[in-house]
């Protein structure tokens, strides 16, 4: 279920919170290698399957963990939306921590809670905390405290 807001400021009524969680999305080999080429990260732990399979453990490869982190913006669309909304900048991250490894093929959602929320002038600064989870796994792939500014107009 989507959390539905009317401006950015309004997350401020639900600091310490859960805002939701994300609908599942399969990390498959064709992201990763995309990935790869987009950033320059052809580590064979990544991206050369026959390798991975003779040397690493259950013979998969691994998901970078900075793809990882770039799910997040693209996953928090199911978790909230603003209805008030101008643009939304991603402002950064007081801390990421990648804290089990993601192998290919694996099922991940998003769990976010919401920090903190500093009004602005013409809309607000928000601080998640973001929880990617791994379908049949205890502990998650990534925790990350990230701030996203979004405007009224």
């Amino acid at each position: 279920m989507t959390t539905m807001v009317e401006t950015p400021a309004d997350f401020a009524a639900h600091v310490g919170k859960k805002l939701g969680t994300s609908d599942w999305v399969v990390l498959d080999q064709p992201k990763i290698d995309a990935f790869a080429v987009l950033t320059g990260d052809d580590h064979w732990i990544h991206v050369d399957v026959d390798r991975a399979g003779r040397e690493l453990p259950d013979g998969k490869t691994l998901v970078h963990g900075f793809l990882t982190l770039s799910l997040i913006p693209y996953l928090q669309r199911s978790v909230f939306n603003v209805a008030r909304r101008g643009k939304g900048l991603n402002y950064g991250c007081n801390r990421v921590r990648f804290t089990s490894p993601l192998q290919v093929g694996s099922r991940v959602r998003l769990h976010q809670v919401v920090k903190a929320c500093e009004r602005l002038a013409d809309g607000a600064r928000t601080t998640f905390e973001c929880t990617i989870e791994v379908e049949g796994q205890d502990k998650p792939a990534l925790v990350a405290e990230t701030i996203l500014q979004m405007f009224d107009k």
